[in-house]
């Protein structure tokens, strides 16, 4: 039997076979590929177990909000759809236990209304709960790793685990426990207590955010990791004079250096090159490369 006969009829999978993909990633290129949705652990487990009989590799996708996809993906892309208790953030409590397919805009307007301290570092941020703990995701007002106390995953045999927190679990957009093949499933969240200033605040930046970074553009949210802190790609970038500097259909934006937004049909070739050109003048004019924050193929 084939992967497509071995899957059709599991219960809590959408499988959807040779299919444009491009409105699955916030950038917005035009990608065609096999996705598969998994709305259960079962069906997860059972979908991870084939994939490895048939020997076709995989890669989660989340919300696609921090990858460029490739014109045809090889790779089986697979995204999360797990139900969640929405009596679970009725009210504020000490710690919550959330799927890895909820949104960070659903955990930021629990703040806004609770004022739970520390989760204003989600604002504005376009992932999944699971994506955002992959990349130990962030903005300037701090990381999700702070407030990540466990993580339930899924291991390619569908074996499940928790991982204990620590102080050496997470760094700079960057996990230290995830194992290849792993799924993250799960996780469970704290914050630092309730502040009542806390709603004001996430409002002030979400509109530092609306006018300064290219929201309503197609983009992947920023390119580069910064180099160290007073090595910020966007600023470095900036000031040599390459907004705008455009490769096909994409070009540094205008309005914030650090991010690059699809006019319109632009590929990975594109990204590829444009990429290139910026780290060929950063180490031109400033002796360093900044590494990637964006996964591409």
């Amino acid at each position: 039997m084939t992967l497509v006969t071995e899957l059709e009829n599991v219960a809590g999978l959408d499988c959807r076979w040779k299919t444009d993909l491009t409105s699955f990633s916030t950038f917005r290129m035009q990608s065609q590929g096999d996705l598969v949705i998994a709305n259960t652990e079962k069906a997860l487990s059972i979908l991870l177990h084939q994939l490895q009989e048939n020997g076709r590799t995989w890669r989660m996708l989340g919300w696609g909000a921090n990858q460029v996809l490739a014109p045809l993906e090889t790779d089986v892309l697979i995204q999360l759809d797990f139900v969640h208790d929405p009596d679970v953030l009725a009210y504020a409590r000490d710690e919550y236990e959330l799927p890895a397919s909820i949104g960070l805009n659903v955990l930021t307007a629990h703040a806004i209304k609770f004022g739970t301290s520390g989760w204003e570092a989600l604002t504005g941020i376009p992932a999944s709960l699971g994506g955002a703990i992959y990349m130990n995701a962030g903005t300037a007002l701090g990381e999700i790793g702070a407030l990540v106390r466990s993580v339930r995953m899924m291991n390619a045999k569908g074996e499940i685990r928790d991982e204990l927190m620590t102080a050496n679990s997470f760094s700079y957009r960057k996990n230290h426990f995830v194992r290849p093949g792993d799924v993250i499933l799960s996780a469970v969240l704290t914050h630092n207590g309730l502040d009542a200033t806390l709603p004001d605040r996430i409002r002030k930046y979400q509109e530092y955010r609306r006018q300064s970074q290219p929201l309503a553009t197609k983009n992947c949210g920023c390119v580069f990791k910064n180099a160290a802190p007073t090595r910020q790609a966007g600023r470095l970038i900036d000031l040599t004079g390459l907004k705008g500097l455009a490769v096909g259909a994409l070009r540094v934006s205008h309005k914030h250096a650090n991010f690059m937004e699809n006019q319109g049909g632009a590929s990975a070739d594109d990204f590829v090159e444009l990429t290139r050109l910026i780290n060929q003048q950063m180490k031109l004019h400033w002796g360093v490369a900044f590494e990637l924050e964006v996964k591409a193929v």
